[in-house]
């Protein structure tokens, strides 16, 4: 599917993201009209789903990164829809993930201190429906955040 020079502009994208298709085209050694061409080939077919932008939430005064792995109760037919329709709807959630096996759910939750976690967490996390077992794990570093592939 992806040829050498495919595999060399998504390695020049990962690892910046914000450079122009020139500049990019130039690094790969290829024209900017075939850079682009090729790009476009790669998001047509699936594999360029877009940009992203990361924010940094510290800088933004959220200190607290909790996750909360979650086990649902199975005997209700829409325990799952209903708790991601209801998770989805706190601000302070701000990735989900569902899994198979003893965790059903995965919930990625910032907050600006302790104080505001246990808030969010009696008010918002508790009352969430369906929950039968809840477990948080409190972030105290990222040693390890990459989503490059190795190309």
């Amino acid at each position: 599917m992806l040829d050498d020079l495919d595999r060399r502009l998504l390695r020049l994208l990962q690892s910046d993201p914000a450079q122009g298709v020139p500049e990019l085209a130039d690094a790969a050694g290829m024209t900017p009209a075939r850079a682009t061409r090729r790009l476009d080939r790669m998001r047509e077919d699936g594999v360029l789903l877009g940009s992203q932008i990361v924010i940094d939430w510290a800088t933004l005064g959220y200190e607290v990164d909790v996750s909360l792995r979650i086990t649902l109760d199975k005997t209700v037919p829409r325990a799952f829809d209903e708790f991601l329709a209801a998770a989805r709807a706190v601000p302070e959630v701000i990735e989900i993930q569902t899994f198979l096996g003893r965790v059903d759910v995965r919930l990625s939750l910032i907050a600006r201190d302790l104080a505001d976690y246990q808030r969010i967490y009696r008010n918002d996390v508790l009352t969430l429906p369906h929950i039968a077992d809840i477990e948080a794990l409190m972030t105290l570093a990222n040693v390890k955040a990459d989503d490059r592939l190795p190309l």
